[in-house]
This record gives C-alpha cells, structure tokens and sequence, in this order.
C-alpha cells in the first residue's frame, strides 16, 4: 500500500502544467548564424478574443523575446529571424467515471440495472501556442514548436504558466542558452 501511495506521488509531480506537443527544425541548418529577431505583425481572426487586458498575447511574446535574447538573439527592426505565434484556446471538460460505491442503494423485487458512466465535475480551458521561427532573407520556417498549458483567468498565474510553457518549449530549440 505504501509502495503504491509513492508510484501515485511520483506521477503526479511529474505532470506539469504545460506540454511540449511537437517541434520540428530544417535540416542543415547554422542557428548559431543568425544575430537578431523580430516578432511577425500578428492578425487574429477573431480580434475581439484577444482584445484587451489578460488576453495573454503580450506575455507571450516578452516569454519568447527572452528566450530569444537568452540564446544570444537581438530584437531589431530589419531582423535576421521572424517569429510567427499562432494560439488556439479550447474549452475542456473535466470528468471522473461513477463507481459501483456511487451507485444508489435498492431493495426490492423488480429487474435493476446500473453501469459506470461519467460525471462532468468541472470546465477548464487550455491554449495552445504555436512559434515558427522563419529565415527573414530566404522566407523559409527552420523551426516550429507548440506547446499547450491550461490556462487561468488569474493574470499572475496566467504570466507564470506562460513563462514556464514558453521555457519549456524552447528548451527544444537547437542554440541552448548563453546566459
């Protein structure tokens, strides 16, 4: 029992708030030769969702500019580096599935049937942020990542999470940081 109670404790300090969901980078390609970055005019397609104060948009790039400058990138107006977001955010549910205890107690003669089924207990909503890192000269993507995290409407925890998804992304980047 105690043996079970540390593999549970074990796997949930694992879980972190943010997953890294995929990235990718072109081949042969010298990262280390870029100098200096700048952020793509972003146009949302649905500018009201992200007007306005706890939106998230604004964390998430200064969270990128430092992980840029971090890798010895400088931010400038006619960049060696263009860097495109793309966020997504999705309501989710969260369930739990009802066991044989939540069953309802009978007594009596007729026919009774009862199953497992799920119980929504909550709503949440996670975001997923996309970064393409594009080669301003040749417009070609050398590299790309996303990442998703729950998401809060607390704004101290929402900049807390973004900062921890955006680390956590580019800690797959292929310069490491110089600092």
């Amino acid at each position: 029992m105690k043996s079970l109670l540390i593999l549970l404790l074990l796997t949930l300090a694992g879980c972190a708030a943010e997953q890294v969901q995929h990235t990718e980078q072109q081949s042969n390609v010298d990262f280390r030769a870029y100098k200096t970055y700048n952020f793509l005019d972003v146009t949302a397609r649905n500018e009201a969702a992200f007007q306005g104060p706890g939106t998230g948009i604004e964390t998430l790039k200064q969270a990128i500019g430092r992980e840029m400058e971090r890798r010895g990138y400088q931010l400038s107006a006619s960049p060696d580096l263009l860097v495109n977001i793309g966020v997504m955010t999705q309501d989710k549910v969260q369930t739990r599935e009802t066991t044989l205890r939540d069953a309802p107690i009978y007594l009596g003669q007729r026919n009774y049937h009862w199953q497992s089924q799920d119980v929504v207990v909550g709503h949440y909503e996670e975001g997923t942020a996309t970064v393409e890192v594009v080669d301003a000269a040749r417009q070609e993507l050398i590299w790309q990542g996303s990442v998703k995290s729950v998401l809060t409407p607390n704004a101290d925890k929402l900049a807390k999470r973004i900062d921890s998804a955006v680390a956590a992304l580019f800690e797959k980047y292929p310069v490491a940081p110089t600092q």
